[in-house]
């Protein structure tokens, strides 16, 4: 898995997670579940769905020559 998630998009993915698993929580839903996809891609740096349309959000240092 090459890394496609860049570290603004890995903070809003974290903050997205904790928002859906407190309100799961807040309301007592299973829903709350749905928190573990944002966490997984953000702490994985892996994106799937990027992947199928070819974004990248990760910034690279490395130069083509």
């Amino acid at each position: 898995m090459k890394t496609n998630v860049g570290k603004t998009d890995k903070s809003l993915r974290i903050i997205l997670g904790v928002v859906i698993a407190i309100a799961g929580i807040y309301y007592q839903s299973l829903w709350g579940l749905v928190a573990i996809v944002p966490f997984v891609t953000a702490f994985t740096g892996f994106c799937p769905i990027y992947s199928l349309f070819g974004i990248n959000t990760c910034k690279t240092n490395i130069k083509a020559h």
